[in-house]
């Protein structure tokens, strides 16, 4: 037909209303599967950890692997749809996710999670770029404000209500499956794309595309493996010296991604990254503020939900609702105060939002450690708002920033590499806050058992036990609880537990018993928010670095308003 030999965007503008708005309800739901896969993870990572046995390295994974392989395929997905047809590679990369998906949920043991995680956050790099590529070639200039106006209200809503979804099924516990339906719940969605996409979506390519850089892309992906590899599973093996190699051998490697991509520039052109760019000083600082943004918004997130849940003992839904102050704060400081702020305060607002946002985190760390068990998510509201209230306040200006000097020749490179270094600074957030946060669990397992001994010795002997028998009942606790603690394997019960739950019981037994598992609890809870303090103080410096790098951006910012 003669329509094969048309761009994707001739054939659209064939289409009746009708058509282009089934399309835009099948690109809006590949768009809202890729953000609830990247935010639902986190309710549900103490119920895989039980039901699977994951490791803490292995949760950490499960949520920078997604991360990392999408960020390290986003641009050359991208060039995809440009080279071979924005329907196509749409669908290649819907039926991966929808596969990836069931995989995910059918996961018997949690390399095969970890793998199917994987080969989403790959796939979305496929699908997700052909979203915006399609809204370009679907609609007109003066109509694109609007549909990005309805994919930004998408965006909010999908990662507010991700964290709350996930709790919701996962309490259902629907047919027994526990934490798996989280997964599942794509596939429906991912089948109606593929049979409405064959019939909505426009074929064709674009009429000039650049060509497809796969040794630039292997390259960057070595270089982003050499150096989350090691910062994730080094604690769990003892940091051995091939950690340390691993790391630096990042740098040859980068060296040469560097070099070749020169290279390319001058022999072959269409480089993954174009390099040029970098000479744009706001660009270059731009960047790397949003590095150190998602590293701390991402690498709080994670720590936060474990805190809730596996220190603090809240239930999954509880943790998911405690989250949506979040949620406001991050939604209306973006969509109403960002708007409003940025012609005002340019880059002020960036620092502003950066103090508002350190403010939130400090006040909540205080409350989680003066609530402690006690809590309930209603202490934490004010504190939770504040801190979605400063992030937002971040993010409002920061895509502006980036691209602010940027030639328009050059703003959709620009683009890719923004979103793409968005996501490798989340998951290299999850990877170094984790080696903080549990190295931090396991450091201070004995200070945390060691406040609750006085309370247990008091309530063992208000039930009439001997000295000595306390002794050897604070030693088995003490054992039992450092062994779980260094346990890799969560649904593995350690021998010195095994031991401590046979003890002989006695008269007064169940008194005992409350009082050995009030100890532990709290033991738990004091193990979780030490560790929390000091993850917090990392994030601290993280934000410091923010908030004087604030000042080096541009005063005034063109445009603006768009979330990072």
């Amino acid at each position: 037909m003669a329509t094969s030999h048309l761009s994707a965007q001739e054939q659209s503008q064939a289409f009746s209303s009708r058509r282009r708005t089934i399309a835009l309800v099948i690109v809006a739901l590949a768009f809202v599967m890729d953000l609830l896969d990247s935010t639902i993870v986190n309710i549900a990572i103490p119920s895989i950890q039980a039901n699977l046995g994951a490791s803490y390295a292995t949760i950490q994974w499960l949520v920078s692997g997604y991360l990392l392989a999408f960020a390290l395929l986003l641009i050359t997905g991208g060039r995809m749809g440009d080279v071979f047809g924005y329907k196509k590679v749409f669908m290649f990369g819907v039926t991966g996710f929808t596969f990836a998906s069931l995989l995910s949920g059918l996961a018997w043991d949690p390399t095969v999670l970890v793998a199917a995680r994987l080969l989403q956050g790959a796939a979305a790099a496929l699908m997700v770029p052909q979203v915006m590529s399609l809204m370009q070639v679907m609609y007109k200039p003066e109509e694109r404000a609007s549909i990005s106006g309805i994919f930004g209200a998408l965006g909010g809503l999908a990662a507010s209500a991700g964290p709350i979804l996930g709790g919701m099924l996962i309490k259902a516990n629907l047919f027994g499956l526990d934490w798996r339906p989280i997964f599942l719940v794509n596939i429906p969605i991912g089948l109606f794309a593929l049979i409405a996409g064959g019939y909505a979506l426009p074929k064709g390519k674009s009429p000039h595309p650049l060509k497809l850089d796969w040794i630039g892309t292997l390259l960057v992906m070595l270089g982003m493996l050499l150096v989350v590899f090691p910062l994730v599973q080094g604690r769990d093996l003892g940091w051995p010296l091939w950690t340390f190699i691993m790391m630096a051998a990042m740098l040859p490697v980068l060296a040469a991604f560097l070099w070749y991509e020169r290279r390319r520039n001058r022999t072959v052109g269409s480089p993954l990254v174009v390099l040029s760019l970098f000479r744009v000083p706001s660009f270059t600082l731009g960047l790397f503020v949003n590095v150190l943004f998602e590293m701390t918004m991402i690498g709080f997130f994670f720590i936060f939900t474990l805190v809730l849940q596996a220190g603090l003992g809240f239930d999954v839904l509880k943790a998911a609702l405690t989250g949506i102050p979040t949620a406001i704060g991050i939604s209306v400081s973006i969509a109403v105060l960002g708007q409003k702020l940025i012609p005002k305060l340019g880059r002020y607002l960036l620092t502003f939002g950066a103090l508002l946002m350190a403010a939130g985190l400090l006040s909540l760390t205080w409350a989680i450690t003066h609530f402690g068990l006690n809590a309930s998510g209603w202490d934490f509201a004010l504190e939770l708002l504040a801190t979605g209230a400063g992030m937002g306040l971040v993010m409002a200006p920061l895509f502006a920033v980036v691209l602010n000097d940027v030639d328009v020749a050059h703003a959709g490179a620009a683009s890719g590499i923004l979103n793409a270094i968005q996501q490798v600074g989340g998951a290299i957030g999850v990877a170094i806050i984790g080696v903080v946060f549990f190295g931090q669990l396991t450091s201070q397992a004995n200070h945390s058992i060691d406040q609750v001994m006085p309370q247990l010795k008091h309530d063992l002997t208000a039930a009439h036990v001997p000295a000595g028998v306390q002794d050897q009942m604070a030693t088995s606790l003490r054992a039992c609880f450092n062994d779980r603690i260094n346990e890799k394997d969560s649904s593995v019960v350690p021998a010195s537990c095994q031991t401590a739950q046979t003890m002989p019981t006695q008269p007064g037994s169940d008194i005992i018993g409350k009082a050995l598992m009030t100890a532990g609890k709290q033991a738990n809870a004091n193990n979780f928010i030490t560790a929390l303090h000091q993850s917090i103080w990392y994030v601290m410096v993280l934000l410091a670095a923010i908030l004087g790098l604030s000042f080096f951006l541009p005063r005034h910012i063109r445009g603006g308003g768009e979330g990072a």
